[in-house]
């Protein structure tokens, strides 16, 4: 099969791979696309990811769609011809995180694009069964490729116990951003401020049924909020950017007793916040790790149709075309959002 293998930082081509072999609890999926995450441009640009470092040639990837071709000897819930969605962080089941429920934090997950873990920038993977979703008739690849990071707005919104009545704010308005608001909206919530300094991902949020938006480097998002609500403040605000400056601001307009679900990763290890503040405030503070439990909601919330997350995907690529995709999601941050890549050229724009 072919698959696009990074050898090195900026070092990416399309190679024939072995297909995979499935064990007896796992699916063969033929890819139909897959999306571009900010992290796989992270191990494309720098080849690490705090402690996971690329020392050797892998397969990125792992938001993705797709159809089953095999089943193993042992599954019994899924069937050849199905179509699915793939939760790409396999756990071991067995460790007190599995048991508890909280799986996303299993020290021992085999997560896709994850190294030394291939991923699925190719046309075939193998996944457990338990991790692989069947998707509704009504509902696209693309939608089922994007239930990946849209649960990750989903885990915040668990996180932050977001309630209709919520007014919320979500600062950074990249694909993770402009998907909590998505999330939000379906979770019931009606009041969404947003920030980004980039006009057209401010432009998208407003789209997609945001109260209003902030550009926070041209006014002052206190001042504007304090405007915009009448000085109530917001329940709960999720900090998706990593931005030191978004992470103290989200506890400047945060009300008193409200929440705050940190999202983003910022890229020093430490950075400065008032603790008086913060406890003066009775803050609840969370910190956020993928997601757990959220595929089936998702795939249910979204089955209706009345919700498009499509809306984020800005550019579509064959598989035979990944550096230059890969490159557009590096340089061009301004103009893009979700990149979708297809395995088979001729599903391009299908």
């Amino acid at each position: 099969m072919k698959a696009a293998v990074l050898n090195k930082p900026l070092d990416i081509e399309v190679k024939e791979v072995p297909i995979p072999e499935i064990q007896a609890d796992q699916v063969l999926i033929k890819v139909h696309c897959i999306g571009i995450c900010g992290s796989d441009v992270h191990y494309y640009e720098h080849g690490k990811i705090g402690r996971y470092e690329v020392k050797e040639p892998i397969i990125l990837g792992h938001e993705m769609a797709g159809d089953i071709v095999a089943v193993g000897d042992s599954v019994r819930n899924l069937t050849v011809g199905e179509r699915v969605a793939v939760e790409p962080g396999v756990t071991c089941g067995r460790c007190d995180y599995c048991k508890e429920g909280r799986y996303n934090l299993c020290p021992d997950v085999v997560f896709m694009a994850t190294p030394p873990v291939d991923g699925a920038w190719a046309e075939y993977v193998a996944v457990r069964s338990d991790f692989v979703f069947p998707l509704p008739d009504g509902m696209s690849y693309e939608t089922g490729a994007l239930l990946e990071p849209f649960s990750v707005g989903m885990h915040a919104m668990n996180r932050g116990k977001v309630k209709p009545s919520d007014r919320m704010l979500i600062t950074g308005l990249g694909p993770i951003g402009l998907l909590t608001i998505q999330a939000a909206r379906l979770y019931g919530v009606k009041e969404i401020y947003a920030t980004d300094v980039v006009p057209f991902r401010l432009e998208l949020a407003k789209k997609l049924g945001v109260t209003a938006v902030i550009d926070p480097s041209k006014e002052s998002l206190a001042e504007r909020l304090e405007q915009l609500t009448a000085g109530k403040g917001m329940d709960v605000s999720i900090e998706t950017s990593g931005n030191p400056r978004a992470v103290q601001d989200v506890l400047t307009v945060t009300r008193r007793g409200g929440r705050i679900v940190l999202v983003g990763l910022p890229a020093a290890e430490e950075i400065g916040i008032d603790i008086t503040h913060l406890v003066d405030s009775e803050y609840d503070v969370h910190g956020l790790f993928r997601y757990v439990n959220t595929y089936p909601a998702a795939i249910q919330g979204l089955s209706d149709q009345e919700m498009n997350i499509e809306q984020i995907v800005t550019h579509q690529y064959s598989l035979d075309q990944i550096e230059e995709a890969v490159e557009k999601a590096r340089i061009e941050k301004d103009t893009s959002i979700k990149i979708m890549i297809y395995p088979d050229r001729s599903l391009l724009n299908s």
